[in-house]
């Protein structure tokens, strides 16, 4: 994720592949005047050795191919064959990052049949050190770069990839200054697995960059105030007019930038930020799971989230709003969150300065006035917050391992049936606590979803599956639901709907069972939740169709990583 290590979001693109909306209404046959090696070099219509004898004659594939016909089913074996054999994580990304650029089909594919031991690849850790190395490997190039100094070529460089106005669904940008793990990454930072992914290139304060013979970015320092609104103004009004219908997607944004441009642009255009909202609608997912199972509504419990960066207060900011649903002022809602910063409890009059998305949650002084202080710096720690609160729900998205001990947890689970406790840090080596060490110690009690994959635990006869919070549940259909209902605004409603339907798919009253749908499940959830998104984009008046039958108008718009027949014309 970002700096703290807590991103779930996959960078291969869109899960389900979203097809061009132009496209699905036409005949399954490719039409193409492409011949021989250029056909083979398009990741779009290579099918590698699947090329029929009549398609190999008609295309100019001669000669070109062994002689073999395979089917796809054979191919994803031998690509899987080919993963297997490959030594480390990173070798793994830079297959499937080759793969995809070869057969964009095979790799959705194989993909889609192997989503839990792929994902990890392609996210997270093994992403970063990808980036790292990105400008130092000669990589088929994707997408689209745009630089600061060249808003006056903004439109021809998007134009330069042929596509017209409603052959795009989706647009991904990123400015690279706040990559999962990584920090500034300068134009490294984009994985290039979007419909259209989107450089935009403001300059580095990497200093590792700026001296690095082989950087091909803008070698300065980030350029920042009206030039760079100025910048993401261009860019935003450039793709609006030549994509009307996409969807614009931020991701990798510093936290300020990100807020910025995401409160300027949100009640004008399609957009969301999946660092901003994307991990608190999951663990929104997550939390009314498990309220489920407690029984007691959310505007009742005691919330105490420690970490109060991006993820925190995203995750603060969705329970808040889901409380102001439940009846209680926003005020109100507030009060019943307390967020901690490594730096201790949040307070308006702390010795430490807040940032301004901070401050709806930092404690009045005389709320805390006889709580223990750390005498050095009269901070209030986790601790001490943890006995006076006695919260219902604990949540970690600090990066800080071990910080929930089991004195803590112990103390949590003394006072209440079911504790819901939540690790969103990753890697593992980074969760506030594990799984195994929660449920020894509330005897099998606590509800529990963590930031990175954990195995089931077995604990007195008892399985427990371990929900993950991977923001790939949940944005896929997100973005499908606001696709196919062509919505002019993602909402925050748009976000709880999308978060209900994760959680509708879970029993979560059977023993051990997750608070979330399994990755392997994904598809289906994706379905589900843009149905649930489309409906709610409907109802807000924020639709730009009627729907007929929304669940077969989804199902239609969800392209099947299959091969089609190519016609040489």
């Amino acid at each position: 994720m970002k700096t703290i290590g807590l991103k779930t979001t996959t960078r291969v693109g869109p899960l389900l592949a979203f097809a061009p909306l132009a496209s699905r209404a036409t005949s399954e046959i490719q039409l193409t005047k492409t011949r021989g090696l250029d056909v083979l070099n398009s990741p779009s219509l290579n099918m590698g050795t699947a090329f029929s004898n009549s398609e190999r004659v008609a295309l100019g594939l001669t000669g070109l191919l062994p002689p073999e016909v395979s089917t796809l089913a054979q191919q994803v074996q031998g690509a899987y064959m080919q993963f297997e054999r490959l030594p480390d994580a990173l070798s793994k990304n830079i297959y499937l990052t080759a793969l995809h650029d070869r057969n964009e089909v095979l790799f959705y594919n194989l993909f889609s049949e192997h989503l839990r031991e792929m994902i990890p690849i392609v996210n997270d850790v093994t992403v970063g050190l990808a980036m790292k190395q990105y400008h130092h490997e000669c990589r088929r190039p994707r997408g689209v770069y745009l630089s600061i100094h060249q808003i006056d070529q903004m439109e021809a460089a998007l134009h330069n990839l042929g596509l017209g106005p409603n052959d795009v669904d989706l647009v991904l940008a990123t400015d690279a200054e706040n990559i999962m793990g990584v920090g500034d990454w300068g134009i490294g930072g984009v994985n290039p697995k979007r419909v259209i992914p989107v450089t935009l290139d403001a300059g580095t304060n990497e200093a590792s960059l700026l001296n690095d013979a082989m950087y091909i970015g803008n070698r300065h320092k980030r350029i920042r105030g009206k030039q760079y609104d100025d910048f993401i103004q261009a860019y935003v009004q450039t793709v609006s007019h030549l994509f009307p219908r996409a969807l614009l997607q931020w991701e990798d944004f510093e936290p300020d930038n990100a807020r910025k441009i995401l409160a300027k642009y949100r009640e004008t255009a399609c957009t969301f930020n999946d660092d901003l909202q994307g991990t608190g609608a999951i663990t929104l997912a997550a939390i009314i799971s498990a309220v489920r199972v407690c029984g007691t509504p959310l505007r009742h419990q005691r919330v105490v989230i420690f970490g109060a960066g991006t993820a925190g207060i995203s995750v603060a900011n969705q329970l808040r709003d889901a409380m102001v649903c439940e009846g209680l002022s926003k005020a109100d809602a507030c009060r019943r969150i307390w967020c901690v910063d490594r730096q201790g409890l949040l307070r308006s009059g702390g010795t430490t300065p807040l940032r301004g998305y901070q401050m709806p949650y930092a404690r009045a002084e005389e709320e805390t006035n006889h709580w223990k202080r750390d005498p050095h710096d009269d901070s209030i720690s986790l601790a001490e917050v943890m006995t006076r609160v006695v919260p219902t729900i604990l949540i970690g998205a600090s990066a800080v391992p071990g910080s929930f001990t089991k004195a803590m947890v112990r103390e949590m689970g003394g006072q209440m049936e079911r504790p819901i406790i939540f690790v969103l840090s990753s890697p593992a080596s980074r969760a506030e606590a594990i799984p195994s060490d929660l449920i020894n110690w509330t005897d099998g009690r606590a509800l529990i979803a963590t930031g990175s994959p954990f195995a089931p635990v077995t604990f007195k006869g008892v399985t427990y599956v371990i929900a993950q919070l991977s923001n790939a549940i949940l944005y896929p259909g997100l973005g499908l639901g606001a696709i196919v209902s062509k919505a002019s605004r993602i909402s925050d409603g748009m976000f709880r709907a999308a978060a209900n339907a994760v959680s509708s798919l879970v029993a979560v009253r059977m023993p051990g069972a997750s608070l979330l749908p399994q990755i392997d499940d994904l598809r289906s959830a994706s379905a589900t939740v843009a149905v649930a998104v489309a409906e709610q984009a409907e109802a807000e008046g924020f639709a730009g169709v009627a729907f007929d039958d929304i669940v077969e108008q989804v199902q239609g718009a969800m392209w099947q990583p299959e091969y089609q027949p190519i016609e040489a014309i």
